[in-house]
Formats: C-alpha cells, sequence, structure tokens
C-alpha cells in the first residue's frame, strides 16, 4: 500500500464552493481506477472544525505503484495541474491499514495526523506503534476505516482516518469528505504491512 496526497491551500476568501463543484463533476471519474484502493477528495474551511485555511487535499491510499504511477503520469492528475498548477505530492510507505466498523457507511469527514519520528527512537518501535493506533483508531464507533503510513526521507508516520459522522473521536486535522472513490479498498491488505 502507498498512501499520498496533496494540498492545494487556497486563499483565505475563496470561494470553496468552485472545489465542490469541481469534485461533483470529475469526482466519478476515478471511482473505478485500477489500483486505486481509496481516494477521499478532502476540504478545509477557513474556520470550520478549527482550520486556519481553505485547502483542498485529496487523500489516496493505492493498492499498486502502477495505479498510483498511471494517475500520476495520466489525465487525472494533469487535470488537477491545469486547474491549480503543480503540487509537492507527499508519499508514504504503508505500515497498516483496517475497516472500522462503520466501513460500509459514506465517510462524512477524516482526520490525518502527522507525527515526526524522534531520532532517538528505534524506528521499528514507531511503526509497530503505529499500526497500534490504527488498530484502535478502527475500533471506534463510527470509523469508516483507518491507516497509518510513514515517510522515511523526513522520518514521519501519517495516521488517516475516515468517520461516518462529524465529530471524530481523535485529533488531528479535520476534513470534509466531498467524495469517496473506493474501487478496490477491499483489495488494501488489512494489518500490518511487513
Amino acid at each position: 500500500m502507498h498512501a499520498m496526497q496533496y494540498e492545494i491551500t487556497l486563499p483565505a476568501d475563496y470561494d470553496t464552493g468552485i472545489v465542490r463543484d469541481r469534485v461533483a463533476r470529475v469526482g466519478h471519474l476515478l471511482d473505478d481506477w485500477e489500483g486505486l484502493g481509496l481516494k477521499a477528495y478532502l476540504l478545509r474551511e477557513r474556520g470550520v472544525d478549527g482550520s486556519p485555511v481553505n485547502q483542498y487535499a485529496p487523500f489516496y491510499l493505492w493498492d499498486t505503484a502502477e495505479g498510483m504511477n498511471s494517475f500520476l503520469w495520466g489525465p487525472g492528475f494533469q487535470g488537477l495541474v491545469n486547474d491549480f498548477g503543480r503540487p509537492v505530492v507527499q508519499h508514504w510507505t504503508g505500515l497498516a491499514y483496517e475497516d472500522g466498523g462503520a466501513a460500509g457507511a459514506v465517510p462524512e469527514v477524516a482526520v490525518r495526523r502527522r507525527v515526526r519520528v524522534p531520532e532517538d527512537v528505534p524506528p521499528a518501535e514507531v511503526v509497530q506503534e503505529a499500526v497500534g493506533v490504527t488498530r484502535r483508531l478502527a475500533a471506534l464507533d463510527g470509523v469508516v476505516g483507518a491507516a497509518a503510513a510513514v515517510d522515511p526521507r523526513h522520518w514521519e508516520v501519517v495516521h488517516f482516518s475516515l468517520w461516518a459522522h462529524s465529530t471524530p473521536r481523535t485529533t488531528g486535522e479535520t476534513f470534509r469528505v466531498l467524495h469517496l472513490s473506493a474501487p478496490g479498498r477491499d483489495r488494501l491488505r488489512r494489518g500490518r504491512h511487513w
């Protein structure tokens, strides 16, 4: 599994209805994308859920590197580049994925929490703890799914969870889910990924 996200921070007075309309128009195009586990079309709005910014920030869990590459080097990503400019694409290696008790529900919100890996802590301990966090998140009421991944270049762990209600029981940056494409969610390997 590969986790991927890009963030497009928009002006404070930006009409986020433009992003909502764009997702309504094109979101379905990845509903059957080969190699995609899931893509959550995410939006943060300044002043909502504690967000200091307006930001469009889709989050992906890829089942295959080929699926991710065919998206990045194809017309899907180029369309985003044409509309917003080329963003930095963050990428993490998958550590764990778990379905939650609300796996069949349409998610309302997503929570992302990034954690730096301290230099004085063995990386194996940190990633094993991330797997445990994923299990604990997935067990909470209202969780659609939870994942953890690591970026060993910057030594950062990302925790990501989808929630069927708008009051998540975890900390982190909260995003509204505008659409969920999940053609390969059933192919995402459950549990620890090593």
